[in-house]
C-alpha cells in the first residue's frame, strides 16, 4: 500500500530503510526538539514499533519519499499507550531530514496521513502535541489547519510539557 502527493510517497517501511531511519535520528539538528540524537538500537526498536503498528492497524508513521525513491522522512499515525498522561489516543507525527525543511514536505505528506487516518481507517480524532518552544512543528500545525485544545495540555513524568492540537474529518 502505498499513498501519493503531487510531490511525495508515504510508503510503509522496508527492513532496508534502517540505515536511513537510523541516521534521521543521529543528526543532531534534526533531533534538538526531542532531547538530542538517539543511537542505532533505539533506532531500530522505534522502527521495530512503527512495524508493529502496522501490523495491527494498518497504518503508523509512513516511510515518506521523494518520487525518485530517496526516503526524506516520515509522518502518520500512532496509538499511544495507556501510560500517556492523555490515556489512549492515537498521534500524528513527522520527522524530516534536515534537506528537506522548508519545502513544505511535512504538510503534504502529515495531510495525506490524515486523510488515510480519517478516510480508509475511519479514525475520528487524532492528537497532535509538540513543545512550546517548537515553532516549527506548531507552524505546520497551523498549516494542517489543525485546532488548539489547552485543555490537553500535559506534563509527562520526565517534566516534558506538551501543548496540544486535535484533528477531525473534514
Amino acid at each position: 500500500m502505498t499513498i501519493e502527493t503531487p510531490r511525495l510517497r508515504l510508503r510503509p517501511w522496508q527492513d532496508d530503510d534502517r540505515p536511513a531511519f537510523a541516521a534521521l535520528h543521529a543528526d543532531p539538528e534534526v533531533m534538538a526538539d526531542l532531547g538530542g540524537p538517539i543511537d542505532r538500537a533505539a533506532s531500530d526498536a522505534k522502527l521495530d514499533r512503527y512495524l508493529a503498528a502496522f501490523a495491527r492497524h494498518g497504518f503508523c508513521r509512513w516511510a515518506v519519499t521523494a518520487l525518485d525513491g530517496e526516503l526524506v522522512g516520515y509522518t502518520g499515525v500512532m496509538p499511544e499507550s495507556q501510560g500517556h498522561p492523555l490515556g489512549f489516543h492515537f498521534q500524528v507525527g513527522w520527522r524530516f531530514v534536515r534537506r528537506a525543511w522548508g519545502q513544505g514536505y511535512a504538510t503534504e505528506a502529515t495531510l495525506a496521513a490524515l486523510d488515510d487516518a480519517f478516510g480508509r481507517a475511519g479514525l475520528n480524532e487524532v492528537l497532535a502535541y509538540t513543545a512550546a518552544d517548537n515553532r516549527r512543528s506548531q507552524a505546520v500545525m497551523t498549516r494542517l489547519r489543525l485546532q488548539r485544545d489547552p485543555s490537553r495540555d500535559f506534563t509527562m513524568d520526565n517534566g516534558w510539557r506538551g501543548l496540544v492540537w486535535v484533528a477531525r474529518p473534514a
